[in-house]
């Protein structure tokens, strides 16, 4: 009997690997149909932009240094350094690194240093109590058979990674919203000082107005008029440095100085609109790092399945130890107390009420959001280019038109001074007239600050500057 079992034993190692082999299983593929379809080209373009696929490690530039303002330069430099949003995240990309090493750690052998000292005596017999004295080193190695190890490593690596690129997410975000508030606060200066312009034009009206009233020229309804359009212009000045105090104090939040302390004083500015060239190729919308940690997000989860499968498949762990043992102090360290172990030890669960396999359905739950969430982020990133490339091109002809309306509007209100000086229209013709060019001049520098925001948008949109592109 003993020989016609031994060539099957013999064959018992060849059949061991090949259940290895099959039980080793692939990680789940991700269906193309359900990855976003990307478009070869912008539609806001001349079609000279390509696909290309999210690389965040990619140079962005110092984008900001194309507005030529070297006090902007300074805030956005401050803002990478004391922003509280940018630590935070700097801080859990450290909790995720990590987490990434201790996980890995399972993968290598773990080993201990212990000692000991007991004394006992025997239940059934009176006789001596004995001291038994211990020391020695402990081996634990578990053998990665089925992937479990390096596929739960891999994810951990993975999620380190995508906290890698929400830290140049929001890097990124800072700088982009320090430049706009900051922008933002500058064209309001602009804004203000033509109001301010405005209301001493009104008053020095009004005074020439009260003096033809007091003459008999005119009557007391058009004084009044005169002073409602000072009064109603000083309100709108008012309401102007409350929007400044609000920016100036959310400029101080971003570079991480207090509101109270803070102050941003108002100079004579004209900072420089960049130009975006029309032939950016579209490899610079890799480098947008919410896609990049999307991505890794999937890929994580798709490794946290294979991991969560591997679940169903015996664990193999090799343990030793060696060391010294004996009742007598004096005698720990003899070569003759010397003791030593190897072992073995296979993990097979059997029954466990459903748990592994919820585990499994759990996973690939979480791939499934995650897939769904990368879908979405480059379907917004596509959606993001797209509208600031739109508003710079219709805010580009929308400031061409203001500007004409700006000089009409300039032209008829000294035309209407002149006219009402010789008594030829009313004061509500030349009020009107006034109003006018002020409402225009301000939608003009409105325009203007909307291109400012979004020159700075289709930056965040596109992941930096589009000067590096070929960096």
């Amino acid at each position: 009997m003993n020989k016609t079992l031994n060539p099957w034993l013999r064959l018992l190692p060849l059949v061991a690997a090949l259940v290895i082999a099959g039980c080793a299983m692939p990680l789940p593929p991700v269906e193309d149909r359900l990855l976003p379809a990307t478009p070869a080209a912008f539609k806001e373009t001349d079609g000279r932009w390509a696909q290309a696929r999210p690389a965040d490690a990619q140079p962005r530039g110092e984008w900001w240094k194309s507005f030529g303002d070297a006090e902007l330069n300074r805030w956005v430099a401050q803002a990478a350094e004391q922003n509280t949003s940018i630590q935070q995240a700097a801080a859990r990309l450290q909790q995720a690194r990590a987490l990434a090493r201790q996980t890995d750690s399972a993968r290598s052998p773990q080993v201990g240093v212990g000692a000991g000292v007991s004394r006992q005596a025997g239940l059934t017999n009176n006789g001596p109590a004995n001291t038994v004295a211990s020391v020695g080193v402990n081996l634990q190695y578990e053998l990665d058979l089925f992937g479990r190890l390096s596929r739960a490593s891999q994810a951990a690596e993975l999620d380190a990674q995508s906290r890698a690129a929400l830290l140049q997410s929001t890097r990124l975000l800072v700088q982009a919203e320090t430049a706009q508030t900051y922008l933002a606060l500058r064209t309001l200066d602009e804004e203000r000082a033509l109001v301010r312009d405005t209301v001493a034009a009104y008053r020095d009206t009004l005074r020439l107005t009260e003096a033809r009233q007091q003459a008999g020229d005119i009557a007391e309804l058009d004084v009044v008029r005169v002073r409602a359009e000072v009064a109603a212009t000083e309100a709108e000045a008012l309401a102007l440095d409350q929007r400044r105090a609000t920016l100036e104090h959310a400029l101080a939040v971003l570079v991480g100085e207090a509101a109270s302390s803070f102050q941003l004083p108002p100079l004579d500015w004209n900072a420089g609109l960049p130009v975006v060239p029309p032939g950016v190729p579209s490899t610079v919308l890799q480098r947008r790092p919410d896609v990049a940690a999307a991505q890794r997000s999937m890929l994580a989860a798709q490794a946290r399945v294979g991991a969560a499968q591997a679940a169903w498949f015996p664990s193999v762990s090799l343990t030793g130890s060696a060391g010294q043992a004996s009742s007598d102090l004096g005698d720990l360290f003899k070569w003759s107390m010397r003791s030593w172990g190897v072992g073995a030890l296979l993990s097979l669960p059997v029954f466990d009420g459903g748990r592994r396999q919820a585990g499994v359905d759990s996973a690939r739950a979480e791939l499934d959001a995650a897939l769904a969430g990368y879908r979405e982020q480059v379907l917004v990133a596509f959606r993001d280019v797209e509208d600031q490339l739109a508003a710079l091109r219709l805010l580009a002809d929308q400031a061409e038109a203001q500007s004409r309306a700006v000089a009409s509007a300039s032209r008829a209100t000294a035309l209407s001074g002149t006219r009402w000086r010789n008594g030829y229209i009313s004061q509500l013709d030349l009020l009107d007239a006034q109003r006018t060019e002020l409402r225009n001049r301000r939608q003009a520098l409105q325009v203007r600050a909307a291109q400012y925001q979004a020159t700075v948008g289709l930056v965040r949109a596109l992941g930096g500057s589009w000067d590096a592109a070929g960096a």
